[in-house]
């Protein structure tokens, strides 16, 4: 297999991964006012992929964020109990907004390394040509 096809192999893992987690991201800013919501947390780990022979990155299992959830005092809201509060959910917009900076730049290096990879291998059939 060409080195060409392997680092196309090793950009699409890492897109895909990001991807995933900046799906998840937003799943989690758009759930940040839903009563009892998890935040869920995405991990990165590495593949082997034996038959093109090289490491790709995968998502790891979905798990959900265990830290203590705000508790909100509103008496007229359904779910509140007998003292008024009732338990919001456990997003940070400021670290899901963080994070999500971060997976949108990983997402564009993975891409500007994909498209450059490309070029390099359009170029090498060009020379081939001549």
């Amino acid at each position: 297999m060409s080195e060409f096809s392997k680092s196309l192999d090793v950009t699409t893992s890492g897109l895909r991964a990001q991807a995933t987690r900046l799906r998840h991201l937003a799943e989690n800013i758009s759930n940040a006012d839903t009563p009892g919501y998890r935040r869920k947390l995405i991990s990165f780990e590495t593949a082997f992929n034996g038959g093109r022979g090289v490491s790709e990155v995968e998502t790891g299992p979905v798990r959900l964020d265990r830290s203590v959830a705000e508790r909100v005092y509103d008496p007229s809201h359904p779910m509140a109990d007998e003292s008024g509060y009732y338990d919001g959910s456990n997003v940070d917009l400021m670290i899901e907004l963080g994070d999500a900076r971060e997976a949108q730049r990983s997402y564009e290096a993975n891409l500007k390394v994909f498209e450059q990879t490309r070029k390099m291998s359009s170029s090498l059939m060009e020379l081939l040509r001549k």
